[in-house]
């Protein structure tokens, strides 16, 4: 499957409750677009055995996630930042980060209600890719979590709704971003496609007997 390129990198900032489809929606994203996926769950299943989830712990996530985010952006590849951007503070130190750089920040708030939500974080498969490293909810640490949570206000974002189909919210991304002017039209990429020619596979009597001995081809 072919690629989107970006005109310029994006940092893809992602906000909704837990269980709202974001890691989900980021994975599948990057398939569509040319993006990394930094996956702050990931990276924290794969330092830690038990993960703690306290201050300590979540701070060396976040300088591990913004210093490869830093080195993404920098090598002109665009970031899915796949983590809960849920205060404003946090939200702002990133798009400082990326407009450093001369990248496209842009914030995608997932919304879904809240019991919908926790219901998810209990029906985890951790044989799957998307809920392998994801974080065990009991109610009190649901509530804690979405009870931090700073909706954005004056900023920069698209609301998508974390109970639709991912070709639904991705039509909605990709009509943001050619609004932004950061991937091509729908005309435009078709018009920069490679369409081959037509090859005649029948010989053309007119150009002299057909060797029929070598009609055959085998490939080894």
């Amino acid at each position: 499957m072919t690629k989107v390129a970006p005109t310029k990198p994006l940092l893809i900032l992602l906000y909704g409750y837990p269980g709202s489809g974001k890691t989900y929606f980021a994975r599948q994203l990057t398939q569509h677009l040319q993006a990394a996926h930094v996956h702050g769950d990931r990276i924290r299943g794969e330092l830690f055995d038990k993960p703690r989830y306290d201050k300590e712990e979540n701070e060396v996530i976040a300088q591990l996630m913004d210093y490869m985010t830093g080195e993404f952006l920098n090598a002109g590849l665009s970031v899915v930042y796949d983590t809960n951007a849920m205060r404003a503070g946090q939200r702002r130190l990133l798009r400082d980060m990326a407009r450093k750089v001369h990248a496209q920040p842009l914030l995608i708030w997932f919304q879904i209600d809240t019991e919908s939500s926790f219901a998810r974080t209990q029906n985890r498969d951790r044989r799957r890719s998307d809920d392998k490293f994801a974080a065990p909810y009991d109610r009190a640490f649901f509530d804690r979590i979405a009870g931090a949570m700073q909706n954005p206000q004056s900023e920069d974002y698209i609301v998508i709704s974390g109970k639709h189909t991912f070709a639904t919210q991705l039509s909605a991304i990709m009509k943001r971003l050619r609004e932004l002017g950061n991937v091509p039209s729908t005309n435009d990429v078709n018009a920069k496609v490679v369409k081959p020619g037509l090859v005649n596979l029948i010989p053309n009597p007119a150009a002299g007997r057909v060797d029929l001995a070598r009609r055959n081809i085998m490939i080894r």
